[in-house]
């Protein structure tokens, strides 16, 4: 008998119960996979002949047999809502084994397929969101209200804050959510479990009267930390780092007049611990096509250590060919752009930056080899897994990290193989305005379209046909 298990009987014995009318027979290992704490563990130890009667649905009982046997959900769950199966779950002290049993598989963008969208309760159209990286949860934002979903995408709840317009969500902790709003200054914090605003962030310089109100552009964080980017009226703009465990100004970043596109405040920011580096990036598109920076700061410094300016920097036959947008896979340490007209990826390594550090990504495959280039248009990217998702005006494709060249030259042009995710039928849905994946899915927002479109490779690799 295991360690920490009372009872007159043997792991291998039988139990009987009568769940709904239905007779079950199973093991007294298999109960116990639950866990010591589960209703299932506790009912093992009876030791009882006479099968225990359970008021519960049986069917759903089958199946949370199943998931306790080999940890994967049977071909018959699909009858069921989540949510049926979570309650059950619940119940009988196995949610946590069911949650397993029911995430995503490992995101491979080669085989996701669009799962389900997400809409928001009122104010349809998501004005920005913030997926969790450890499980997929949400926090988005429409009109001036926050609405919470949980890692099975179940609406936790709405909370109204002061603001009118969200034009910026972060979720900081698990129950604590920053907003921003390019209509209204600061950074405020609201606790989304009771609704309340906790905390607000000014940037104000007692030495310099013109440095009010000032908007939040951009915000990353850390375990121990918050970088948001302000910028006021007149446009000068900086980046402040405000401790997590008093909410208290620690330093100011980067301040710049914001008189250029080489000064604009950064609409991009994502911190890398390992480097102990803040990158920022901004973005702007005119008459005369795209132009912007990325700019890397030492945090402990607050001095900048590496900067683009495009057009004007990199090499002359990329001249013209400004980015259009920016990420970082933190995993990896690598900085991905997207060229505006060429539309090439292009990739550095951020411990090995100089004057012109990017790789130009090949495209091996003829049927797209000429499918990249919009000449302007709009295009985002998100890195995750050793991916790269790219939004293409409407359509969304994959660069996947080729598999066997983990003992390859690092970086190089061929570590990536490119490959479309969506269907036309996909992409005639609207515009791609942007991209994040989190918990092993990809969420997409498209332009004036409402709801977060969820895409997941397809979870029939996670079920036992029967």
């Amino acid at each position: 008998m295991r360690e920490g298990y009372s009872g007159g009987v043997a792991a291998g014995d039988r139990v009987k119960f009568n769940v709904g009318g239905k007779l079950f027979e199973t093991t007294i290992t298999t109960l116990r996979s639950g866990g010591p704490d589960s209703l299932l563990s506790a009912l093992s130890n009876r030791g009882a002949k006479d099968p225990v009667f359970i008021d519960r649905d049986p069917e759903i009982f089958s199946i949370l047999l199943s998931v306790l046997r080999s940890n994967r959900l049977p071909s018959v769950a699909k009858r069921f809502s989540d949510q049926e199966l979570i309650d059950e779950g619940i119940y009988f002290g196995i949610d946590s084994l069911l949650r397993s049993a029911l995430a995503p598989t490992r995101l491979h963008g080669v085989d996701a397929s669009l799962f389900t969208t997400v809409n928001a309760s009122s104010d349809g159209i998501v004005s920005d969101f913030d997926a969790d990286g450890a499980d997929g949860s949400l926090a988005v934002a429409h009109g001036g209200q926050i609405s919470m979903y949980d890692w099975n995408l179940g609406r936790t709840g709405t909370l109204r804050t002061h603001l009118d317009f969200i034009s910026l969500v972060k979720r900081i902790r698990p129950t604590v959510t920053a907003v921003g709003s390019r209509f209204a200054s600061g950074l405020h914090f609201y606790d989304t479990a009771n609704g309340r605003r906790v905390h607000s962030t000014e940037w104000v310089d007692p030495k310099d009267v013109r440095i009010y109100k000032a908007r939040v552009h951009a915000i990353a964080h850390w375990e121990d930390s918050i970088f948001a980017s302000y910028d006021c009226q007149h446009g000068e703009n900086c980046i402040l780092a405000i401790d997590k465990s008093t909410m208290r100004v620690s330093s100011e970043i980067g301040r710049m007049l914001g008189n250029s596109s080489k000064s604009m405040v950064p609409s991009k920011l994502a911190y890398s611990s390992e480097l102990g580096l803040l990158i920022g990036s901004s973005i702007s598109a005119g008459a005369f096509g795209f132009s912007g920076y990325i700019r890397l700061w030492d945090v402990r410094s607050g001095k900048v250590v590496w900067e683009t300016n495009e057009p004007g920097s990199g090499r002359s036959s990329r001249f013209g060919d400004s980015l259009a947008d920016v990420d970082v896979d933190l995993d990896q340490s690598l900085l991905f752009k997207i060229c505006s007209k060429s539309g090439d990826l292009a990739m550095a390594d951020l411990r090995k930056l100089n004057d012109d550090p990017w790789i130009y990504l090949i495209e091996k495959n003829p049927s797209m080899a000429k499918s990249g280039s919009l000449d302007g248009g709009n295009m985002v990217i998100n890195c995750y897994r050793k991916q790269v998702f790219v939004g293409r005006q409407r359509e969304l494709e994959v660069w996947s990290r080729a598999e066997g060249d983990e003992n390859g030259v690092f970086p190089r042009e061929e570590m990536y193989r490119r490959n479309y995710i969506d269907k036309v039928e996909d992409s005639e849905r609207g515009m791609i305005k942007k991209i994040q994946s989190a918990g092993d899915r990809i969420f997409v927002t498209r332009e004036a379209t409402e709801g977060i479109e969820v895409w997941q490779t397809s979870c029939d690799s996670g079920l036992i046909l029967l």
